[in-house]
């Protein structure tokens, strides 16, 4: 409806502009010729298409979302409300981003720094900062831009995505190990699979990290220079007792390396 209404205002100004001197808009159609009407239909079926993408729920333009923001008894709290339904029933709790993955929303925000916390609620976001020290006014604009942007793109609040086992927490994982998984979770994970592929924590030994490259990042020429400079360098950075990283392949991967190399020198052997 909401579109609908602005079409009709865009006709009703192309009208005044280019024929409000000739005849009354009721009759402006009539002495268009057939051509240029046509012209102008496609037109607007050209500017529909274009801006289709601002419009979801109800027709409302998601560019001109007000989001609105409720303080809460909690000062590192803060409540959110889009003005569109976030949850059909109930509430979700996203304590941590370990428990973020079944939600694309809550991921994003995770990405943010100093977000802690995210919750969902009907009609509202809560977000929890870490702590005192990070103000509101600096990630606040990330966390409005976040959701305008998740809500323009049409993913789903909540999906069926099980949490990924390799950063499940363990009872024997020390801090260190809590926080490389925490950042292959929230920081390295998400980057690498917007390529295609994904990585895969496979132990922390002697100071190194041991990772699992998979899908396009298996053969791709830049993945140990994704390893080394961009991997390598964040998790020294957060984590101190990070001394290096080591791309490793599982038992599977290599026997069938093993494999393959057999068959090629056999190959070899009959073409010579």
């Amino acid at each position: 409806m909401a579109y609908k209404v602005l079409v009709d205002s865009i006709i009703k100004q192309f009208f005044r502009k280019n024929f409000s001197n000739r005849l009354p808009l009721s009759r402006s159609k009539e002495v268009l010729s057939s051509q240029r009407f046509h012209a102008f239909q496609a037109r607007n079926t050209q500017l529909k298409k274009k801006h289709q993408f601002l419009y979801k729920y109800g027709g409302q333009p998601v560019r001109t979302m007000f989001i609105q923001t409720q303080d809460t008894p909690n000062p590192n709290s803060l409540k959110f409300l889009p003005g569109v339904k976030v949850l059909e029933s109930g509430t979700r709790d996203f304590p941590n981003a370990q428990s973020s993955h079944a939600s694309p929303l809550a991921k994003q925000l995770f990405r943010i720094d100093g977000v802690k916390g995210v919750f969902f609620g009907t009609d509202f976001i809560t977000v929890t900062k870490t702590d005192e020290d990070i103000d509101w006014k600096l990630i606040k604009p990330d966390i409005y831009g976040t959701i305008m942007d998740f809500f323009s793109s049409g993913l789903p609040i909540i999906t069926d995505e099980q949490p990924p086992s390799d950063t499940a927490i363990d009872p024997d994982d020390d801090e260190t190990v809590l926080m490389i998984k925490e950042l292959l979770d929230t920081r390295i994970r998400p980057t690498v699979q917007e390529d295609g592929g994904d990585i895969v924590y496979m132990g922390f030994e002697d100071g190194i990290v041991k990772l699992k490259m998979q899908g396009s990042c298996v053969s791709c020429p830049s993945s140990v220079v994704t390893i080394k400079n961009g991997v390598q360098n964040m998790l020294q950075f957060y984590v101190p007792d990070v001394l290096g990283v080591e791309q490793v392949e599982d038992e599977v991967d290599d026997v069938s390396n093993s494999e393959f190399n057999k068959l090629e020198e056999k190959l070899e052997e009959k073409d010579t």
